[in-house]
């Protein structure tokens, strides 16, 4: 008897590793490479599509308390994370071929992991995680439909990325907002007034790849993932404020501040491939390659990939899930990852994490557990599954999910530093008192 899991992607990995570290056998299901998703490229597991960036690496925030909080449980994600970290500022930025190789050595080199590529078109008997991500497959997506009803569909975009050597530096220059981290996190594309006037009005009025089943009129698109000519829609200065805002960076050739920025992170650690920061799109390929060569520095840019739009599909969490991330209507069931309504690649981990610990515990026959609510992987897991939730949406990481502080400090960056503390003092007793 083994622990079954639908899904090589991040959740997926992370449930797989949690199982069988401790004993238990996991057959991990996934269909690539007979057959891939429109986002996907790569054959191996746990590869990153939208973007390589896992968000603010500063413990004193969200992002980075959710990470340290995987960290502490002994997270595969967070390990290969940082091993494979890019300079990004404020961020923690991966290379992606090494994030994803890291994982799959892991995977693949584990005993009690057995990796089957099929695609699985009926929920199977037993315990099982469905960690098939917001891209299930048409009949898998069916049989999920058939048994609990319809699920809420969105569409994400992916950014462009180009080659480095073809980015003109005479133009752009390296530096990061406020002078954080190295000083060469980020190549920036300035620009004065009138050519962002003109890239604005080229990027609204420039045609978009077709979607399928798709209100072009009124488009379902997650907040987190806007295609930036979407976001332009909304009004002149939407992306100067948004992607594009310029503050905290000074143009060495003008000594101020430019109009507006374009922000290039790195794709490697080889520095080879750079990617446009917040510039998902699902523009055609061809305008692509017209508008953002408007971009100063960018006129010759040489572009490896283009920016893709593709659907996202969640099921309505608090209707079906237990905080524990199984089904209510069948304990042995589990979901994890963005298919649970938790936006984000680390949020999804860290789902994965927590539904690989529970599987784990139910194959042992022991009782499941749900972090405390002081702990940001806690309160996300109760958000998923709070049956109050009228208008349920996707929701990553932010201390808004948290209870609130007893004393709350009116300094924002000391608010932030008492919200993690509370959290890793929980989380440590936590895990000294149930053994994890």
């Amino acid at each position: 008897m083994c622990v079954k899991i639908i899904g090589g992607g991040l959740a997926g990995c992370e449930a797989a590793y949690q199982i069988a570290k401790r004993g238990i056998k996991v057959n991990l299901y996934d269909m690539k490479p007979q057959k891939k998703s429109p986002a996907h490229h790569s054959d191996k597991l746990c590869e990153l599509v939208c973007s390589n960036s896992l968000k603010a690496e500063r413990l004193e925030s969200a992002a980075g308390m959710l990470k340290q909080e995987m960290r502490m449980l002994d997270s595969l994600l967070m390990k290969c994370a940082d091993k494979s970290k890019v300079p990004a500022g404020g961020a923690l930025a991966v290379d992606r071929e090494i994030f994803s190789d890291l994982v799959n050595k892991e995977i693949y080199s584990n005993k009690n992991i057995s990796v089957i590529s099929e695609e699985i078109t009926e929920i199977p008997e037993g315990i099982c995680i469905i960690a098939s991500g917001p891209l299930t497959s048409d009949l898998l997506s069916e049989k999920i439909k058939e048994r609990f009803g319809d699920s809420l569909s969105f569409y994400d975009a992916a950014a462009p990325i180009v080659r480095f050597d073809s980015i003109n530096m005479n133009k752009a220059f390296f530096a990061s907002r406020y002078g954080k981290g190295d000083g060469d996190d980020y190549i920036n594309c300035p620009m004065n007034k009138e050519e962002y006037d003109n890239f604005y009005e080229a990027l609204i009025s420039a045609e978009r790849a077709p979607v399928h089943d798709f209100d072009v009129m009124n488009p379902k698109v997650y907040e987190g993932c806007m295609p930036i000519e979407v976001m332009a829609q909304r009004g002149h200065d939407t992306i100067r404020f948004g992607p594009m805002k310029p503050v905290g960076l000074v143009d060495p050739s003008t000594g101020h501040r430019p109009w507006a920025v374009l922000q290039l992170r790195k794709e490697n650690s080889a520095g080879i491939m750079y990617n446009l920061v917040g510039f998902q799109t699902n523009l055609k390929f061809p305008e692509q390659k017209r508008v953002f060569s408007m971009i100063p520095g960018l006129e010759n840019a040489e572009f490896v990939r283009y920016g893709v739009m593709h659907r996202n599909t969640f099921i309505n969490s608090p209707a079906i899930l237990n905080s524990d991330f199984s089904v209510k209507e069948n304990n042995t069931l589990f979901f994890a990852g963005q298919i649970t309504g938790v936006e984000g690649y680390m949020e999804s981990g860290a789902s994965g994490l927590m539904a690989g610990i529970n599987g784990a515990m139910k194959y042992m026959g022991k009782e499941t557990i749900t972090l405390p609510n002081h702990t940001m992987i806690g309160s996300l897991s109760r958000y998923i599954s709070d049956p109050t939730v009228k208008k349920f949406q996707p929701m990553g990481a932010n201390f808004g999910v948290l209870p609130e502080l007893k004393e709350r400090p009116r300094d924002k960056k000391e608010r932030a530093k008492a919200y993690s503390d509370r959290s890793f003092q929980s989380l440590e007793f936590f895990i000294n008192s149930r053994g994890l």
